[in-house]
């Protein structure tokens, strides 16, 4: 069996840097797996909130920390050419001395691409160029020079000096749930699967048919490291999870029902829900914590949850 991992998505809309900085250090320390942000240059709750940049937050962190993995769920492909993100991703995999999570998807939110003037061609077109750039990405980390020609990137006697610490390179993770194309693309060319929050109800069906996909061209499921993005409401009782409920299903509603799909409940609640989902197949969990900002229920989730896996 897979070690399970846990990974915090750190809050980036609406906050200080100061906060985010303490709250990464505080992770760190308590032995989390990694931290992530999401690559989105427009705010999620609101277009007008105040929201910092996943890159520059992922650079500025991997210096003042020194265990977690730190990554972006996901990166969105049309934003940077893919010969120009596999030299920044090398450069942050040295700067975090092989810490780098690579994790990217097909883009899906159109508000942002209209706002900063990126093309926005359809679901298709979206998923077809992610095929090719993770192709031209680990060619890239792998090959003296890359060169490829392809319908939408073409590059020639591509270097990418110094390859990243990660050998061969570093895992890629792709995220979506799009069953028939963006989860074939998973299985031809992904080293792990991240499911969106969004589409919790639906993880059995998206997963079988990543294993379909899977059977159809001769690769081993297992061969891929299945994560599920997800939202933790953590209580030290019954009242307190009471208290609590309402106001996270209020804030994560767009998710659907957290209670159902989330990691809800007291301690132990907590792990025989991450048990259920680990005998599905899931090995790293990246969440978001309803109490992220509290280092008390960091604290705990860490010291009660986390230490019994």
């Amino acid at each position: 069996m897979k070690k399970v991992k846990f990974g915090v998505i750190l809050r980036q809309e609406k906050i200080d840097f100061k906060t985010i900085r303490e709250t990464a250090v505080l992770c760190d320390k308590l032995g989390y797996h990694s931290l992530w942000f999401y690559d989105h240059i427009l705010g999620m709750g609101s277009i007008d909130f105040d929201v910092f940049e996943a890159w520059t937050l992922m650079s500025s962190l991997s210096t003042i920390t020194s265990n977690a993995n730190i990554g972006t769920l996901v990166l969105c492909n049309s934003f940077r050419h893919p010969s120009l993100l596999a030299k920044m991703a090398s450069t942050l995999d040295h700067i975090s001395n092989g810490r780098l999570e690579f994790a990217i998807g097909a883009g899906w939110f159109e508000p942002e691409y209209k706002a900063y003037g990126y093309p926005y061609p359809d679901t298709i077109t979206r998923i077809e160029q992610l095929k090719e750039a993770v192709k031209i990405i680990r060619a890239m980390w792998t090959q003296e020079k890359a060169t490829f020609i392809g319908r939408h990137y073409q590059i020639k006697d591509a270097y990418c000096n110094p390859k990243p610490i990660q050998k061969p390179h570093p895992p890629i993770t792709i995220g979506g749930a799009g069953e028939k194309h963006l989860l074939r693309v998973v299985a031809e060319l992904a080293d792990g699967w991240n499911c969106p929050a969004s589409n919790a109800r639906e993880f059995d069906r998206k997963l079988n048919a990543l294993k379909n996909h899977c059977k159809s061209i001769g690769r081993d499921i297992n061969e891929i490291e299945i994560s599920e993005q997800t939202v933790c409401v953590i209580a030290k009782d019954k009242a307190e999870l009471e208290e609590k409920l309402p106001k996270a299903k209020k804030r994560y509603g767009f998710f659907g029902d957290i209670e159902k799909t989330g990691i809800v409940g007291t301690p132990d609640q907590c792990i025989e829900k991450i048990k259920h989902k680990v005998n599905k197949g899931v090995s790293e969990f990246t969440i978001f914590f309803y109490d992220v900002l509290n280092p008390e229920y960091l604290r705990l989730f860490a010291k009660e949850v986390m230490s019994a896996f």
